[in-house]
């Protein structure tokens, strides 16, 4: 079996840039909307009903998540400019901000919650603009800890999807149309090929929903009743242009959340970036992930103007398109396609809505169980020493202890309207908050700023001969630092001098990290990812630029490892260096 294969990338069968037959991308795309407009539908159901607000403006506030939501996850798809990943990530509206949105409607009504909802939209605006000054603190531990807390903070509410019955107590159909719709979809999961695997979760949810139906469970009075078309009717509330005590007190409670919702979405950018791809080995576009949260500011404005609940990238389309293989474009169009469809189409609207809650429990049974390993993988990869294992085992702790009340439940359900009491909030904060606080109390690195070009080369030799004097390393460490620093830059010039390069500056640190020597250069953005390119040669390699492969592969040879991450106007690239030992000769 071959790398690929082991890694489970076999089965994409469509990657991003690969177009599938028409039919079988507006398929997945169909099972992508059918199985998660209710999710999308429930959140801002919940805000608006517990704020007392009237069944016209509830109307409204629906037809304006389905909407944006759909308009945002094409968006995402077609990665236009700076925005979009250009990725199958289905944008919905968040949980997170549920507390937050309450407390603006039952204070100000809807102009209020407008005002605060555009107003934490350029937060995620924000770090999409300046992404790589974030990359140090927002680590492969945060974004993975995250996604793992997902499960946590999801799961009270599958519980409760069971409960039915007319009395508030689980029928025998509820626990029968669950269990079938959970094993149902994750055998064809596990050992489901072609098509059995491809319509695994309309499969499970089609059989679960017969079962439900036979119990009576299935609400086909109100598909009966639904219109076939109908147009909307916009109410959007206008703003709250005042700023009263409300406004002041509610915002830093909406940008706590927005930090966490853009979170999430760096962290469903990455993990869509990791089961889309057939090579393994394929390093993270941070450009993509810069444009999926600009896509999140977008999505929010839309939400702001029409006064309803903000969203963020969702995480469920990351184990369908490892569940389909189908990770075209394509479907992230038809997705959206089929959203703004059903706000339009109450009948079809209404078959989605009459599935039974313990079916979609069963489906979300499976979805949690991927989404918890995904993260796990992501943390992994990452590379987990003892420093981030804590990390991660404080704030997935946290996150688990707080979204139970098994710390202080009184006094964190009321800290910034029970912002902490989520888990997935309180274990997020934490990781970020240990994760500064390791950044900021490590060893001081040695810096250097110049030109970018081969120019610099001796400033660079000389830079590194001080470091390496100052360390305490030896002079072959030295001269393996200085040939390692040399393919770094060789490999990052554009071929014959390029003008480009002229106009571009190279920040350099160096610092001591265990048993190795880190180098990280700072540069000016350019087409391809140095990682990649590395990872490549284990291949067959092209005769093209055999200048460029040769100093390639002496960088994979000096080098223990090499990480390039690309975003819109900055390059980093960390070289690791062993100080003991022959080098690692790998990427």
């Amino acid at each position: 079996m071959n790398a690929t294969a082991a890694d489970g990338r076999a089965g994409v069968r469509y990657q991003p840039d690969e177009r599938p037959p028409t039919p079988l991308a507006l398929g997945v795309g169909l099972q992508l909307a059918v199985l998660n407009v209710a999710a999308i539908v429930l959140i801002p159901l919940v805000v608006m009903r517990a704020a007392g607000m009237n069944e016209e403006y509830l109307s409204w506030a629906v037809l304006a998540s389905v909407t944006a939501c759909g308009l945002v996850t094409m968006l995402q798809a077609v990665r236009a400019g700076r925005f979009g990943a250009g990725h199958v990530l289905l944008m919905g509206t968040s949980g997170a901000f549920i507390p937050a949105s309450i407390m603006a409607l039952t204070e100000g009504g809807p102009a209020l919650l407008a005002t605060l909802v555009v107003v934490a939209a350029f937060i995620p605006l924000l770090l999409a603009w300046r992404l790589s000054l974030f990359q140090r603190v927002l680590t492969p531990s945060v974004s993975g800890t995250v996604i793992m807390l997902i499960p946590v903070t999801v799961l009270p509410f599958v519980s409760g999807l069971l409960a039915t019955g007319p009395d508030g107590g689980a029928l025998p159909g509820a626990p029968l149309s669950f269990f079938a719709t959970l094993i149902l979809i994750g055998c064809l999961a596990l050992r489901g090929k072609g098509a059995l695997r491809l319509w695994a979760p309309v499969i499970g949810v089609v059989a679960g929903t017969a079962i439900a139906a036979s119990y009576g469970l299935y609400d086909v009075e109100r598909i009966a009743d639904a219109a076939w078309i109908a147009l909307p009717r916009p109410r959007p509330p206008g703003f709250d242009l005042e700023f009263g005590p409300a406004f002041w007190t509610l915002l830093p409670s909406f940008l706590l959340v927005a930090v966490i919702a853009s979170i999430r979405t760096m962290s469903s950018a990455v993990a869509i970036q990791r089961v889309s791809w057939r090579r393994a080995s394929r390093a993270t576009d941070f450009r993509a992930v810069q444009g999926a949260v600009a896509v999140d500011g977008v999505g929010n404005l839309l939400a702001g103007l029409a006064g309803t609940v903000p969203g963020s990238a969702t995480t469920t389309s990351v184990p369908l398109t490892q569940l389909t293989g189908v990770a075209a474009r394509g479907v992230g169009l038809a997705a959206g396609t089929a959203f703004i469809a059903f706000a339009f189409l109450p009948k079809a609207f209404a078959v989605v809505l009459a599935i039974p809650d313990p079916v979609f429990a069963g489906y979300l049974g499976v979805l949690l169980a991927m989404l918890f390993a995904i993260g796990l993988k992501i943390v992994l990869r990452g590379g987990l020493d003892y420093r981030d294992g804590i990390v991660v085992g404080l704030a997935f702790l946290t996150g688990v202890s707080c979204q139970y009340g098994l710390i202080l439940p009184e006094q964190v359900s009321a800290f910034a309207g029970g912002l902490m009491a989520n888990g997935m909030n309180a274990g997020g904060f934490t990781a970020i908050g240990l994760t500064l606080f390791l950044r900021l109390t490590e060893p001081r690195r040695a810096r250097i700023e110049t030109e970018f070009g081969l120019s610099a080369l001796p400033k660079i030799r000389e830079f590194l001969g001080t470091f390496a004097a100052k360390a305490g390393l030896d002079a072959e460490v030295a001269d393996r630092l200085a040939a390692a620093a040399e393919e770094a830059l060789l490999s990052l010039t554009r071929p014959e001098g390029s003008g480009d390069d002229l106009s571009r500056r190279l920040a350099m640190a160096a610092h001591r990290d265990k048993g190795e020597v880190a180098l990280e250069f700072l540069v000016a953005p350019r087409d391809e990812n140095l990682q990649d390119r590395l990872a490549l040669l284990s291949g067959e390699v092209e005769e093209t630029s055999p200048e460029c492969e040769v100093s390639l592969r002496l960088l994979r040879h000096l080098a223990s490892s090499v990480r390039h991450q690309q975003y819109h106007g900055t390059d980093i690239v960390t070289v690791r260096v062993a100080v003991s030992g022959a080098p690692g000769g790998g990427s």
